[in-house]
């Protein structure tokens, strides 16, 4: 259904991995632990992996954040396939998308402000579960504020590679969500499907603290006719309190001047701790790749000190 979808840019690949951080802030132990499993299970499974900035939110991203995060990874010895996308670049492809789902009647206008939501809707699996209020047409004197996809009724499920058989009612559980978003920013769900359609991305390894937004982007994929990867969410890297590693919880910034030792502990967080004799990033990089086994890998968070 994606008019500009260009069969020769994604050709038919047995694998083809990415990973897509997103410059809101430097990259930090649980980012890095995310990009090491992502990277070693595409390497693994002998196939390609991409790196795509999401930088789509301006006023979260922090200055200077993409170019530092680029080359943290150079340093830290990661080789992505091709060049690097960046999502600022490619708003005419999310365009061509909501415009198809207009097209085929899938995406409403929705004039209901934040303050509006608060005050009628219930609380769901994260957020707000829209109650549909401008699914029937805007109400009288409204004006369309964001744009949402019409959600189907029914269960979506799918099976993680580690955390197993997962089902979510989007419909009930979420509601219609939100495509273009009111202040005129493309929302994640869609560009993040777009792009892995666009960029014939097969298999999809990060954190698990996404696997709650997998059955929206499922549905999206489904009204766009677009195929679904297959998922794979590693365990969330929290602090000392539980608290899943970012920005907000002051996530200190890793820095390649002790790469080697971050290796080393990112590889013994996701189970796969080195011998004492690998002590250089070539060293720890080579027996990664030969050892790496996803199925010691857990499904739980991990806390990291």
């Amino acid at each position: 259904m994606i008019s500009s979808l260009d069969k020769a840019s994604c050709p038919a690949h047995r694998y083809r991995g990415r990973f897509a951080p997103s410059p809101t802030g430097l990259l930090h132990a649980g980012s890095l632990t995310t990009a090491v499993g992502s990277y070693l299970e595409a390497r693994g499974r002998g196939g390609e992996w991409l790196l795509r900035m999401e930088d789509l939110d301006p006023p979260r991203e922090t200055p200077g954040a993409a170019a530092s995060i680029l080359h943290t990874l150079e340093a830290f010895g990661f080789e992505w396939d091709g060049e690097v996308e960046f999502q600022s670049r490619r708003h005419h492809y999310y365009r061509d998308a909501l415009d198809a789902l207009i097209t085929a009647g899938s995406a409403y206008p929705c004039a209901c402000t934040r303050k509006q939501l608060a005050e009628i809707a219930r609380r769901g699996v994260e957020g707000f579960v829209y109650a549909g209020t401008c699914r029937p047409g805007l109400p009288a004197g409204g004006k369309a504020r964001a744009w949402r996809l019409r959600v189907p009724c029914g269960e979506v499920a799918f099976t993680d590679a580690l955390q197993g058989e997962i089902r979510q009612d989007v419909a009930s559980d979420v509601g219609d969500f939100v495509l273009l978003r009111a202040d005129g920013f493309w929302a994640y769900q869609l560009a993040v499907v777009v792009d892995d359609a666009l960029q014939g991305v097969t298999h999809v390894v990060r954190g698990a603290d996404l696997l709650v937004s997998t059955p929206r982007q499922i549905v999206l994929q489904r009204a766009l006719d677009v195929p679904t990867p297959a998922y794979c969410h590693l365990p969330v890297m929290v602090n000392a309190a539980g608290e899943k590693l970012s920005k907000q919880t002051l996530a200190p910034a890793i820095t390649a001047d002790h790469a080697a030792a971050e290796l080393r502990l990112a590889l013994a967080r996701l189970k796969h701790a080195p011998p004492a004799g690998c002590t250089t990033l070539a060293e720890l990089w080579d027996w990664a790749r030969a050892n790496w086994d996803l199925a010691r890998v857990g499904a739980g968070p991990v806390t990291v000190a």
